[in-house]
């Protein structure tokens, strides 16, 4: 087997994988099939009302009088359709699904679908970890531009000056820079509240 298909191999074997669809011919077809990629694998059917969360990826079978919460922190999630009709691709839609497989099921296709959903999972949460930290660093600056300000409105110093007084107060107490610029935003707010400092 080749490197590159022996890595893929190795990052299915032994993740957990829930297959929701009925005890039928396809459905344990399915079930062998992933099986056979070394995957620790479970059935379960009816379609429960939460989709759990305990599991590396899902099979959805998609109905069309389904009605199934995804969790926010959830698993790849791949759905199994029937009809490709309005009603059904939206229901695709609407559970955030990584990847397809039509019925009938058969063990040809299921490879590809099990490894590029998983990569589309992991590239979207690695994305989504990047949007975060960057929200919080733009809010962590824009919480030190507020302290500047309000410490320039107290001390009547410059924007360089105050903005080296709180970093020299964030190393003395070995905090970061936005922590010790929401202390002094949430006290000027309180001490503001009671008409001892100007708020803004």
């Amino acid at each position: 087997m080749k490197p590159a298909v022996q890595r893929l191999m190795d990052g299915l074997r032994g993740s957990r994988v829930l297959v929701i669809h009925p005890r039928d011919r396809e459905g344990d077809m399915l079930l062998d099939q992933l099986r056979r990629f070394g995957c620790e694998v479970v059935g379960l059917w009816p379609t429960p009302s939460v989709l759990p969360t305990n599991f590396d990826t899902v099979f959805l079978l998609i109905e069309a009088d389904q009605s199934v919460t995804v969790p926010d922190e959830r698993p790849t999630l791949i759905a199994i359709v029937d009809y490709e009709n309005p009603t059904i691709l939206r229901k695709a839609l609407d559970v955030s699904a990584e990847g397809v497989v039509n019925k009938p099921l058969r063990a040809f296709g299921i490879l590809s679908a099990l490894v590029l959903a998983r990569a589309q999972h992991g590239y979207v949460a690695r994305l989504n970890a990047k949007v975060t930290k960057l929200e919080e660093t733009l809010k962590a600056r824009r919480d030190i531009d507020k302290a500047v300000k309000i410490l320039m409105g107290l001390k009547k110093l410059e924007e360089p000056e105050c903005y080296e007084l709180l970093r020299q107060q964030a190393t003395q107490r070995r905090l970061p820079m936005a922590d010790v610029a929401r202390g002094i935003i949430q006290a000027q707010e309180a001490l503001g509240g009671f008409g001892l400092l100007g708020s803004e």
